[in-house]
């Protein structure tokens, strides 16, 4: 009786974990925002965007009509709040000092899984040997419940910076300096003087914080619900250890063939497929268990819906439109997060999991957990359809 309590109490608790967080349709819950900033001779541009979800959140009564959805109508009453709150909260200094922008003009934008609010704020001219840094303040007061990035992209004399600000770690710097303008300017000397020497290929630096990469793809699996019901019901069938590497490797090698395809735009589905997609490889796991004494290849499937998880892993990077110089890192680093937290789930769920497989009663209570696991992606699947 004790041994059936603790595997009913067991798959509970996972799905309850799993299924109290997402209320929505939307594939992860987090918030996320996305900055491009442009270093010019004679302004700063910044293009920041922000999910309309999240300036709902940030803006308590901008939605007027309740719907959960930013309209234009709405964007111009509330123009006053928008302006205020990325003023306040987006901090662009120079040299620590604070400077001030003119924001040119809001417009609602479409990306991947949402619809995002774009600003355009222009700020003063940066020169040679000064310091530029940009700090995020947006969810600062609740960052310990709130899942936010912010996706960062800087572009200085051909110089590219970008990284993920998230956590507490919500400050970028950057020292500019003269050597891209001189050799810039070199290279102009260079090719009037020997018009006749076939011209050099033009090279730029580039800079990317693999860290923030890593983080960004634990985050990403983390708050990527459906991602760790799919692995959960994945797991929870009998299976010996030989068929739980076979499932976890193809799982493995097939998202990640799918995260580099569709970040590097070689493979590109509707998001709301993908979603859907997702959803339904919940539902197939959960009827198999239910459905199915014994499961002998599990990790064919595992490996052709775990091709549609990689794309759904690929959402954020793809947003982010990041050079391919600096892609290879961010890509790498991006999914060894991923790999790291689906890792340390297999192995601390599989130990127990091949524990009490050896009550009489774990088939029953893993068909139970498994119908529970049915309902919500079928729910998903609906949300995500209709």
């Amino acid at each position: 009786m004790r041994t059936k309590s603790i595997i009913f109490s067991f798959i509970t608790a996972i799905i309850l974990f799993l299924i109290q967080f997402p209320s929505s349709a939307l594939a992860h819950n987090y918030s996320a925002s996305y900055t491009d900033l442009k270093i010019e001779k004679d302004q700063t541009i910044m293009k920041f965007s922000l999910d309309t979800i999240s300036v709902i959140e940030l803006i308590p009564g901008i939605d007027k009509n309740k719907n959960y959805l930013l309209e234009k109508s709405e964007i111009k009453s509330g123009r006053h709040h928008l302006e205020e709150l990325i003023t306040e909260r987006l901090a662009l200094d120079k040299n620590n000092i604070e400077q001030t922008p003119k924001l040119e003009k809001m417009k609602l934008v479409k990306k991947t899984n949402n619809i995002f609010l774009t600003c355009y704020l222009i700020y003063p001219s940066f020169s040679p040997g000064e310091n530029i840094s940009l700090t995020d303040g947006l969810y600062s007061g609740d960052s310990g419940t709130t899942n936010y990035v912010n996706l960062l992209t800087a572009t200085y004399q051909g110089e590219v910076s970008e990284t993920a600000l998230q956590g507490k770690d919500r400050t970028w710097t950057m020292l500019l300096t003269e050597n891209q303008q001189e050799q810039q300017t070199m290279d102009g000397q260079n090719s009037q003087s020997h018009s006749e020497e076939p011209a050099q290929k033009n090279t730029s630096k580039s800079s990317s914080s693999w860290l923030s990469f890593l983080k960004l793809g634990i985050f990403h699996i983390l708050t990527g619900y459906d991602h760790l019901l799919f692995l959960f019901a994945l797991l929870i069938s009998r299976q010996t250890i030989k068929q739980y590497i076979g499932t976890i490797t193809a799982f493995t090698i097939a998202h990640s063939i799918t995260l580099t395809l569709s970040v590097l735009g070689i493979v590109s589905i509707p998001s709301y497929l993908v979603e859907a997609m997702i959803a339904l490889s919940i539902c197939y796991v959960a009827l198999e268990n239910i459905f199915k004494k014994k499961i002998n290849y599990r990790w064919a499937i595992t490996f052709t819906f775990g091709l549609i998880h990689g794309m759904g892993f690929a959402s954020l990077l793809k947003d982010m439109n990041l050079p391919k110089s600096n892609l290879a890192v961010a890509l790498i680093n991006f999914n060894l997060g991923i790999e790291f937290i689906q890792l340390m789930i297999v192995l601390l769920l599989i130990p127990v999991l091949l524990k009490l497989q050896k009550s009489m009663k774990y088939q029953r209570y893993m068909q139970i957990g498994s119908g529970i696991i049915f309902i919500l992606g079928f729910i998903w699947l609906i949300q995500r359809l209709f």
